[in-house]
């Protein structure tokens, strides 16, 4: 009975395992990193006999491809297979390269934060200056509204002057005009007179 069992797990074992088969494989390929410690050396031979090739720093990030006793084979982020000893790699991001990203992102956090201020900075000087330049047009404004009223009433009082006077003339330009006329002709008849005699008698004064 127990022979027929046994034969019967046999013949059923190839298929089992290939059932089994894409498990085994995503166990194996794990991700995994390098602990803290100061380097991992990367070899080739798959009990580390032989000098590295490559060393890895702590927190670098690697895929498991196989196992043995104490080593581990592995490829890195870049596609770089080899052997390491496995008691060196752990399944959680080591702290001092946590430590490493957050401070990274803290400096990235920091540098945004300082590109954000310059740049409120940026938007409060141009602000201010665009408030001082409307604050400048607002009184050149004022100023030109103001001027345009005194030339309005200036106008205004020469027109109603002319609209007074439009019908009549000032006396003193009308005794300045008498007085302008009266000497012109007196003059004009003198300069006559003279021009006259002096026809008459050659040019001497007969008077």
């Amino acid at each position: 009975m127990g022979r027929m069992r046994l034969a019967r797990f046999l013949r059923h074992f190839p298929a089992f395992s290939l059932w089994l088969l894409p498990a085994v494989v995503g166990w194996a390929q794990e991700t995994m990193y390098v602990t803290d410690i100061v380097q991992l050396g990367l070899h080739r031979a798959a009990d580390t006999s032989d000098a590295a090739f490559r060393n890895l720093e702590s927190g670098t990030e690697v895929t498991v491809l196989e196992r043995a006793t104490n080593f581990a084979r592995i490829r890195t982020a870049d596609g770089e297979e080899g052997w390491v000893r496995s008691f060196y790699l752990i399944a959680e991001q080591p702290a001092r390269a946590r430590v490493a990203e957050l401070e990274a992102s803290v400096r990235t956090l920091e540098q945004q934060l300082a590109e954000a201020r310059a740049g409120s900075d940026a938007a409060a000087v141009a602000a201010g200056e665009v408030v001082a330049g409307v604050a400048i047009d607002r009184a050149t404004a004022d100023a030109e509204r103001a001027r345009l009223a005194e030339l309005e009433r200036e106008n205004q009082a020469y027109f109603e002057r002319f609209e007074r006077y439009r019908g009549t003339l000032p006396w003193p330009w009308v005794l300045g005009a008498v007085l302008v006329a009266l000497g012109g002709g007196f003059l004009a008849g003198y300069w006559w007179l003279d021009a006259t005699i002096r026809r008459r008698y050659g040019g001497f004064k007969m008077y």
